[in-house]
């Protein structure tokens, strides 16, 4: 055990003893200031970047989610009309689907066709959103044969 403490302990003229093996330690065992701070920086840079993506992936799902009334709900509960007249309808989507599309109106519009006859009606059905959802109002327009239905006086459709 002596033996092994003299190698590593050498004693200088001066008389003061040193450790050889410590002298390299601190150049090859630590990390610089400027090491450390690049490497901080790749770091956040990485981490803000996927954060960044998770938050774009969050909005998109955020977007996809939310359901927008489509008009032509509207026209299929009214197709089974057997007699149409010149009418002005509204309502909301809550009468049609509970709490389905909460803010959602609609306005449904039959007019005769004017070049045919008095049985073709166009009927247009017009959807409003929400003033949350920013997006303007959804048309969906269809013309219906209603044999059933009264003449109407004044057109110059064919009889």
């Amino acid at each position: 055990m002596q033996r092994e403490f003299q190698t590593k302990f050498a004693v200088t003229a001066k008389g003061q003893g040193t450790l050889r093996g410590l002298r390299d330690v601190r150049h090859r065992s630590a990390f610089t200031l400027l090491e450390v701070m690049v490497a901080c920086a790749i770091f956040f840079m990485v981490a803000f970047a996927l954060l960044e993506m998770v938050t774009r992936g969050l909005v998109g799902v955020r977007a996809l989610q939310e359901r927008e009334p489509d008009p032509g709900i509207v026209l299929a509960m009214y197709s089974t009309n057997k007699a149409w007249e010149p009418m002005q309808i509204s309502g909301n989507y809550e009468n049609i689907a509970p709490d389905m599309y909460p803010g959602y109106t609609w306005e449904l519009f039959a007019t005769p066709h004017m070049e045919t006859n008095e049985h073709l009606y166009v009927v247009e059905v017009i959807s409003y959103g929400s003033k949350k959802s920013g997006r303007g109002p959804s048309t969906a327009s269809t013309m219906f044969f209603s044999p059933n239905s009264k003449p109407i006086t004044g057109l110059g459709g064919v009889r």
